[in-house]
């Protein structure tokens, strides 16, 4: 059996990651959040409060449980929040990184970090995993300068980058751009949508499995973890409003600039996911069959 750690474990990854694992016997999962457990399963794993913040807490967590592996998921992800908030961003994604990585040596656990596509800077996507990183904006530069520290490791690590993840939460607050596109057109509302930038949207279920693929195989180095298809939000609110059979007369096409974000955006990342698929068997749905587990789970049919 292998003991495994998840942080994050009230966001969307941790989510379905404790879902994947502790509903299987192979797995002994330990999930740590800020706060109480937000998560409707409540069966098969333990649960700790743990702030990311306090170095000691988090070595002290690590150094009481001795996981095999540690998926580090949690993070400050939203871009803008981390251009308003620099120390926070910084705190969260890389002092937190090294202190749960010290942990991780002290324990001689396997090390899983959960990376993003804004560490590219969106001027020749797709990109591979050994494209030169190049960060527009504070967020991806945090994610940049915790990859190199577990880079560092003294342990065997992974780096599990990816893009645009999308699926239904536990956490009603959270939403995702199918859920988005569904409650605005249903109650007949204009919505704006971007059509200069391109991603590789990726499932959650898919980047769940994947991570356990990576822990399972104890897999080192670099993976990205996305789906196959590139494609502009405007590309995927119009396959939303197709297969719910919505009116697209309520998009208004527009160029990202004509959003005042904080945060600039890569325009074209994605990602090529070849060596996923080589060395861990990776198999991504596409963004049409995702769409169909997200609207069924949304609507219960």
């Amino acid at each position: 059996m292998m003991k495994v750690l998840i942080t994050g474990s009230n966001g969307l990854l941790g989510q379905y990651l404790v879902q994947r694992l502790a509903g299987n016997p192979d797995y002994d999962v330990i999930a740590t959040g800020r706060g109480p457990n937000r998560l409707r399963m409540k069966e098969g794993y333990t649960y700790e409060s743990v702030n990311l913040a306090d170095e000691a807490a988090v070595k002290g967590l690590v150094d009481r449980h001795k996981p095999d592996a540690i998926v580090h998921a949690a993070a400050m992800t939203q871009a803008d929040d981390c251009e308003r908030n620099k120390d926070s961003c910084w705190m969260a994604n890389v002092t937190a990184t090294r202190s749960l990585l010290q942990g991780a040596e002290k324990a001689g656990s396997f090390f899983l970090f959960l990376s993003t596509d804004f560490v590219f800077d969106g001027l020749a996507g797709p990109y591979q995993e050994d494209d030169p990183v190049n960060p527009v904006n504070y967020y991806g530069a945090s994610k940049a300068a915790a990859e190199r520290i577990v880079k560092q490791a003294k342990i065997p690590w992974a780096i599990a980058r990816t893009v645009l993840v999308y699926g239904v939460a536990d956490d009603p607050r959270r939403s995702n751009i199918i859920s988005w596109v569904k409650s605005n057109l249903e109650q007949k509302k204009k919505i704006k949508v971007v059509v200069d930038q391109w991603r590789t949207p990726t499932l959650v279920q898919d980047l769940a499995e994947g991570c356990r693929l990576i822990i399972d195989k104890k897999a080192e180095g670099v993976f990205h973890l996305s789906g196959k298809d590139m494609l502009t939000p405007y590309d995927m609110a119009e396959k939303v409003a197709d297969y719910l059979e919505l009116d697209k007369k309520l998009f208004e096409k527009v160029d990202a600039s004509s959003f005042r974000q904080p945060a600039q955006r890569p325009a074209k990342t994605g990602f090529v996911i070849d060596k996923a698929e080589r060395e861990l068997g990776f198999e991504p749905h596409s963004f049409e069959s995702g769409l169909k587990i997200v609207v069924e789970q949304l609507t219960g049919k």
